[in-house]
């Protein structure tokens, strides 16, 4: 991709994001994201088939952004999953979304959070299969890998959703501590 069509792909971005956080998602129409990213309709459908894909395509972006980064990719640190929750992939998870990256709380505590925490529990799962799975941590449980799995995944993202309902009084390191001890009992 050339720059001109990253920069088109990012006025969309912002103008899809900027409109999700004050309208319903069934609310918005291609027409909204057209006007408010200045663009015309063939350059839209150039780079989007629909406003769903749009949405995949965004949320792709924003989770696979903080997921790889929790995992070290970009960066070049690397955080596991065993020990203390000082080294858990969890807590640098959360500080990544304390942190606000590329404006995902908005997006996760907007009236269309739904749809994002179901994009942030997939991503999630990669994660766990990655940090977990892969490394034959789930094997020790009597439960079916893909089952915990998806507990785990979908555990962590109600537990992000219940400290954003909170205003993340609690410190990402505590947030840790509570997810952690909470699936603990399923690991072992």
């Amino acid at each position: 991709m050339d720059r001109r069509q990253k920069k088109t792909r990012e006025a969309i971005f912002k103008a899809f994001t900027e409109l999700l956080a004050v309208k319903n998602y069934n609310q918005i129409s291609v027409q909204d994201i057209i006007d408010a990213a200045d663009i015309g309709r063939t350059t839209f459908y150039s780079h989007f088939e629909t406003k769903d894909y749009l949405l995949k395509d965004l949320c792709e972006e924003l989770f696979g952004h903080i997921i790889d980064t929790a995992m070290g990719l970009p960066h070049g640190h690397y955080h596991c999953t065993c020990g203390s929750s000082e080294d858990s992939v969890f807590l640098h998870l959360l500080r990544h979304l304390q942190e606000n990256d590329r404006n995902i709380l908005e997006l996760l505590s907007s009236q269309n959070n739904e749809i994002f925490l179901r994009y942030f529990k997939s991503n999630l799962k990669k994660l766990i299969i990655t940090q977990y799975a892969d490394k034959g941590m789930l094997k020790r449980s009597r439960l079916p890998e893909d089952y915990l799995v998806n507990h785990m995944s979908s555990s962590f993202a109600e537990t992000v959703d219940w400290w954003l309902s909170r205003k993340m009084k609690e410190t990402p390191e505590e947030i840790t501590e509570y997810f952690l001890g909470a699936i603990e009992p399923v690991l072992n």
